[in-house]
């Protein structure tokens, strides 16, 4: 096992179970949950390009941009707008403060059902909307569907699947959010060239949400979350469906009773055990992965790289032609991360990923301040806004084998049960936290930093690539009730977690 540049071993508890028919389909089923979330980052930077829409709701950054004189960085400085990208990201926060107890108490796959059904009503609201107003309030909706749903896919798929191809299958989450992302880039690249594209653009969310709740509806909830609220014969009912129908799941079965009754006679809240020293390693990945993810800027090149490709030189149709590559790029690169994560782990992917991204941050800046001057007043040529593409691209790539997919593993399969969804909590939180803070400051941030924007998110990828190589233990393969092992053998948690490794007669 990986820790600090060393590998030890660490045991599985043998309930590996097969690759059946019935796991692809319901993992395939639940992974959709991230077709909503791709579709909002894919659609937001493409409909807040659209004339039509900035004529509606945003006139000023029109008067802007027809001044004589444009500094390309400031061009789409509006506070206003980005509050219509950020605002669904703090309905987001304030819903998964709800979303580990609603994920508890009604299981895994109603939370999915219940997103999916927030999210269509949010849609609907936005695809109507006369005023600002109406447009923050659907937002809202939207932020509290993603809430829901993006804390239950990544704990359903964990759960689900085998822990020897656990990380390929929790990978789909992130695959269908970039299927959402491209979907969306399609759509705004035909509807912008009608008065009313942005607002079929907005109400078509409501596809999206109608395949998953409707897909969920069709799929059994985790045996670890029926187990968990007492429903143990459809516990056995689920885990013959998805282990196959000749094996014997009764030993599996009662280790899971097993730890639901150790979880259960722990009489604390989720949200005081999780403090404890003993589960200091876990909370902190818990916050610090999330957290490093967004400090990669994807998400804000994803919502902003319209804009971002417009104000280089490459017009309105190339802008959006070139994000839609940039999706299609990511989309393919988490197409690489299944097909090796559990090949050679989390970690040689992350610090890949790394890599890769921090060499294009640096080159896209270089780029950048060349040939735009330090002030940002410089016509760049369509040959330099093409090669700022091309290194974009490479970013994506690098991001879309590593930090996109890995963020939503590594918290979903390090926590023990009785405070699995509660860690899941804190990591969609800290997500949407800095998601919120990074996409209303991004356009401003642009405007005074210019090309040394991307500077800023280049050394933040230099200091989570290292994090990674020193403190990210390996977790391929490991069933989730041994994960804890991990801790006890990594140069640095195993301080924290000395009694636990003891109490459980560990070498």
């Amino acid at each position: 096992m990986a820790g600090g540049g060393f590998t030890i071993d660490a045991p599985s508890n043998g309930f590996d179970g097969k690759l059946t028919l019935s796991v692809v389909i319901t993992c395939i089923v639940a992974a959709s949950g991230g077709l909503i979330f791709g579709y909002d980052v894919g659609i937001s930077g493409g409909v807040t390009t659209m004339v039509p829409f900035l004529q509606k709701f945003f006139p000023d950054i029109l008067r802007n941009a027809a001044a004589t004189e444009v500094n390309m960085y400031c061009l789409y400085d509006s506070q206003l707008l980005t509050l219509f990208t950020s605002s669904l990201y703090l309905a987001g926060l304030v819903s998964i403060l709800l979303a580990g107890k609603v994920t508890a108490m009604i299981g895994r796959r109603n939370t999915i059902m219940l997103g999916g059904a927030i999210f269509f009503a949010g849609a609907s609201v936005n695809g109507g909307s006369e005023n600002i107003s109406m447009l923050i309030v659907g937002r809202i909706l939207l932020g509290f569907g993603v809430g829901f749903t993006n804390q239950a896919t990544p704990l359903y798929l964990s759960e689900i699947a085998p822990p020897k191809w656990r990380g390929a299958f929790s990978t789909g989450f992130q695959f269908f959010g970039g299927i959402g992302v491209v979907a969306a880039l399609c759509i705004n690249y035909v509807t912008a060239k009608h008065a009313w594209g942005w607002r079929l653009s907005l109400g078509l969310a409501v596809v999206p949400a109608a395949v998953m709740m409707i897909g969920a509806f069709f799929i059994t909830d985790t045996p670890s979350s029926l187990v968990e609220r007492g429903k143990i014969d459809q516990a056995r009912q689920a885990l013959h469906k998805i282990r196959g129908s000749s094996i014997d799941v009764e030993p599996e079965l009662e280790e899971l009773i097993k730890f639901t009754e150790i979880a259960k006679s722990v009489k604390q809240e989720p949200f005081s055990t999780i403090f404890k020293r003993q589960y200091r390693p876990q909370l902190i990945m818990a916050f610090a992965i999330p957290l490093f993810q967004q400090f990669t800027g994807i998400n804000i090149v994803a919502f902003y790289s319209p804009n971002l490709f417009q104000s280089v030189g490459l017009g309105h149709n190339g802008a959006l032609l070139s994000a839609l590559i940039l999706g299609l790029i990511n989309l393919a690169s988490v197409l690489v991360s299944t097909a090796f994560v559990d090949r050679f782990g989390r970690r040689f992917l992350f610090i890949l990923g790394g890599i890769l991204m921090l060499i294009c941050l640096i080159a896209v800046s270089a780029l950048l301040a060349l040939v735009t001057g330090v002030h940002g007043t410089k016509n760049i040529s369509k040959e330099n806004a093409i090669l700022v593409l091309v290194l974009l691209c490479f970013y994506a790539a690098g991001f879309g084998f590593s930090w996109g997919p890995l963020t939503w593993l590594i918290p979903s399969e390090i926590f023990p049960l009785k405070i699995r969804s509660t860690g899941q909590s804190i990591a969609v939180g800290v997500q949407f936290i800095a998601l919120s803070v990074l996409s209303q400051t991004f356009l401003t941030m642009l405007c005074h930093f210019k090309f040394g924007a991307f500077l800023f998110y280049a050394f933040w990828v230099a200091v989570m690539t290292l994090f990674i190589i020193f403190f990210l233990p390996e977790t391929k393969g490991i069933a989730l009730e041994s994960m804890y092992v991990i801790w006890g053998k990594h140069w640095f948690w195993r301080r924290f977690v000395e009694g636990e490794v003891e109490k459980n007669n560990l070498p």
